[in-house]
């Protein structure tokens, strides 16, 4: 369900929540070189976080990205909005539309009923977990990021 850019990004807020020291940024090449992604693709996903300001990022020799809020007021479901879009709870599983456009135009898919159940579940789910929630969970279970 998740694509490979949310699932970057939520690995890479979830690295800096739970690796930032207070006042400190970490910067982009520590990053991409712990978590083993690609520089340029993880730049591009961390400046869209920027962007809904989740994350605050600096330039220069001390510079980097830090969380903008605490960890416990960023929710799973605002960085995956943020990088996948606001509709991401809401499209077609088998079609590349939104369910309800999708609905106006032609019939319902044919995974459509189980799927609106399931896809119920993983949003509340999403909205319910925090970035601190999860880097606690990473530290008690040895988890990787």
């Amino acid at each position: 369900m998740l694509s490979s850019t949310s699932k970057y990004g939520l690995r890479a807020i979830v690295y800096i929540a739970g690796n930032q020291k207070k006042g400190e940024k970490i910067g982009i090449k520590k990053i991409s070189s712990d978590l083993e992604l690609p520089m340029p693709f993880l730049a591009k996903i961390l400046q869209l976080m920027v962007k809904q300001k989740i994350l605050d990022s600096s330039k220069g020799p001390h510079g980097g990205f830090s969380l903008a809020r605490d960890a416990r007021e960023i929710h799973i479901s605002e960085v995956v909005k943020a990088i996948d879009g606001e509709d991401v709870f809401h499209r077609c599983v088998l079609h590349n539309e939104n369910c309800v456009s999708f609905e106006n135009t032609r019939s319902r898919c044919i995974l459509h009923d189980d799927y609106v159940k399931a896809r119920y579940k993983i949003e509340k789910l999403f909205d319910e977990k925090t970035v601190h929630s999860l880097v606690n969970t990473a530290k008690n279970t040895d988890a990787l990021f």
